[in-house]
């Protein structure tokens, strides 16, 4: 006898299942460019059947954007008043792996909350950096503790940024300890090298395509790449909005040239830095010199290469992700010679730890530009790698 076919039954968690398939989705293709149809399709349902659990974009997005923070204030309760850094510390790296492939959204794309919502999400992340920097205190007894609590959460958070292949918990083990390095660091002992990067200087704007790009450059990071138009691009540098297109074919192609602009930028400071360095260790240090200093050097440039790079079409993105990963591949080489005992997946995953670090760390000195921050941001970045 044949059994009939059993009705499919709805899940219980289906509202979790379309808040992480959207997670992935925002993170992957930024807000703007996400469709309720590929979220839907992500959990294999419908956009109508998504609709009864969201009543717009807007709505899933905010959730989404909260998912991270919410996992990690409630880890975080979990953990004794007194327990320990280290505790602490794995607590929001178990959080923050398990969300890896969502994570990222909060980072960048969360500026398009409305402000009210920011204001919520800004909160709940300040509980989480004081949680961390009263440990910090304890532990540490240091007068600095925000600081380094915001770079060690910065280490962390770095998994969300990249997609390195890596276990669960040997993610989790390797930024734990990335993590409790950087607090342990004093950034009064910093090492120096901001005073011997030399940067290479930002290009004169001598051409009208060069002007567009250098008036499109802070229009992007202030206000974000959708909400810029061609028009306030056109008249920023006096030209009529027609006129703008014999220069750049579209907007997304201002944004191309921006982007790659960084990338070069930064492969010729290292270049130039690492001319006449000898060691692996003397490499990694000039390394994280030049990277700090370009950070609060060309902060406009390198923000908005990192938050608009998601909304390029493939074919403009290829460029850049080639020129992302030859420099990561010149860090992988030098922090292997360097530390003998990093497999290579785990030197990518300490190289982009460490640049959360210097994310983080400028956010919180407000990327004020002088060579005592400069120094302070390159010990804890040296400190993540484990040197």
């Amino acid at each position: 006898m044949t059994a009939e076919p059993t009705a499919a039954v709805r899940p219980r968690n289906r509202r979790q299942l379309i808040v992480d398939a959207a997670g992935r989705v925002f993170s992957k293709r930024g807000y703007h460019a996400a469709s309720m149809e590929e979220i839907a399709s992500g959990v294999g349902i419908t956009a109508a059947a998504l609709y009864r659990h969201f009543p717009n974009k807007y709505a899933l997005f905010a959730e989404c954007t909260n998912a991270m923070a919410d996992g990690l204030v409630a880890a975080l309760e979990e953990v004794p008043p007194a327990g320990a850094l280290a505790d602490v510390l794995a607590a929001v790296a178990r959080v923050t792996v398990a969300h890896r492939e969502s994570g990222g959204v909060y980072r960048w794309e969360a500026r398009y909350l409305n402000r009210e919502d920011r204001r919520v999400l800004r909160a709940k992340f300040g509980k989480v950096v004081e949680r961390v920097a009263e440990t910090v205190r304890r532990e540490y007894q240091v007068p600095d503790e925000h600081l380094r609590a915001a770079a060690a959460l910065g280490a962390i958070g770095s998994i969300t940024m990249h997609h390195t292949s890596i276990a669960q918990r040997r993610a989790e083990d390797l930024l734990v300890a990335s993590a409790v390095r950087v607090v342990a660091t004093d950034p009064a002992a910093a090492v120096g090298s901001a005073r011997l990067v030399e940067l290479p200087a930002q290009p004169v704007p001598r051409t009208r395509r060069a002007e567009i790009l250098a008036a499109a450059i802070p229009l992007f990071e202030r206000d974000g790449f959708v909400n810029v138009t061609n028009g306030r691009i056109a008249e920023a540098v006096g030209l009529t909005q027609s006129a703008l297109y014999r220069y750049f074919p579209g907007k997304v192609d201002i944004l191309a040239a921006a982007c790659l602009q960084a990338a070069a930028l930064l492969a010729q400071a290292v270049e130039q830095n690492l001319r006449g360095v000898t060691g692996p260790y003397e490499a990694v240090v000039a390394l994280a010199g030049t990277y700090v200093a370009y950070s609060f050097g060309h902060t406009a440039l390198t923000s908005v290469a990192d938050a608009e790079l998601v909304g390029l079409p493939a074919d403009l993105q290829r460029p850049l992700v080639i020129a992302q990963r030859e420099h990561i591949a010149v860090w992988e080489q030098q922090l292997r010679l360097a530390r003998p005992d990093l497999d290579p997946r785990q030197a990518r995953v300490l190289v982009h730890a460490g640049f959360g670090v210097v994310v983080e760390a400028g956010r919180r000195l407000r990327w004020q530009d002088s060579l005592a921050n400069r120094d302070t941001v390159t010990a804890l970045l040296v400190a993540a790698l484990g040197l």
